[in-house]
């Protein structure tokens, strides 16, 4: 395995994507856009979107959607705040908002976002603010269709649910940064606890191998947690200091790290892009979301 550092200095970087010309688009919270590097240009901005992107993923449309929190994060508050909100850039640049309420619930902070089956985007809500003392809020499992419609999938206890995927047989699943678990939504309705993840780490963002394994960033564990299927825990691949999210392309993972913490209220822009190239994994293929045939 090779770790290579791609880009440095960003504004609390996460959600990362790779689009069909190998570049790599992810959010930049503190600085309200969504960034885009490319191996000869390295790190640009791609499209202004506000408030406090979460985390982004490409459609085979060519758009890109992605989780807007509207602007918050612990003491942060932007300069430029947006209603919480799916936000859809689409190929010409333009940023529309989707989707401020779901089913009757208002969206508060939209974090992770993934395409399943026809066309449809799940994501989480965990509500409030990260709060792991008083967790004051319940968090929420959601779903948008192609048509503008959606639903509340669960309501769960305050948890905080964080990065969602969904398998190849459609289950979707979910990492909680309070409790540690690893959560499945199966197709009979049934939800089941996958694991719960050890003491050192606080679950953020995470992809899914084409093995089926479950590649978890954490926050607090300098890396990326490596869990099987059934929960059976694998390693730990040391990466960063912050790691936020990942993004498979092939057998290179391209994780987000928000490098070390600032000044209390202050964007810290001290965070990375890193490629991992891996030995023998590959990462599964994403559903493609509107426009594609899978």
């Amino acid at each position: 395995m090779r770790t290579i550092r791609l880009a440095e200095g960003l504004g609390w970087p996460e959600g990362p994507a790779v689009l069909p010309d190998g570049s790599v688009v992810f959010v930049e919270t503190y600085l309200g856009r969504i960034a885009r590097w490319t191996k000869d240009g390295g790190v640009r901005e791609h499209a202004f979107v506000g408030g406090g992107p979460n985390a982004v993923v490409a459609a085979a449309d060519g758009a890109l959607y992605l989780t807007q929190n509207g602007g918050v994060v612990g003491a942060w508050r932007s300069d430029h705040p947006r209603p919480a909100s799916i936000q859809r850039i689409g190929p010409d640049g333009r940023v529309e908002v989707l989707a401020t309420e779901i089913d009757g619930h208002v969206l508060r902070a939209p974090n992770d976002l993934a395409f399943g089956p026809g066309g449809r985007l799940y994501f989480t809500d965990p509500v409030g603010g990260y709060d792991p003392v008083n967790r004051p809020d319940p968090g929420y499992i959601l779903a948008l269709d192609p048509d503008g419609t959606g639903a509340v999938l669960a309501e769960l206890p305050p948890v905080f649910p964080n990065g969602i995927a969904v398998e190849a047989d459609g289950s979707v699943v979910w990492v909680e940064s309070y409790t540690r678990a690893v959560r499945r939504l199966r197709g009979d309705g049934v939800i089941e606890e996958v694991c719960v993840l050890p003491a050192t780490t606080i679950p953020d963002g995470f992809k899914i191998a084409a093995n089926g394994d479950f590649y978890i960033a954490g926050v607090t564990n300098a890396g990326i947690d490596v869990v099987r299927r059934d929960g059976t825990f694998v390693e730990t691949i040391p990466v960063g200091l912050c790691a936020t999210n990942c993004a498979f392309d092939g057998g290179t993972l391209y994780v987000t790290d928000g490098g070390p913490p600032g000044t209390p209220g202050q964007p810290a822009m001290g965070g990375c892009l890193w490629a991992l190239e891996l030995d023998g994994v590959t990462g599964a293929a994403p559903f493609p979301g509107p426009g594609g045939a899978r």
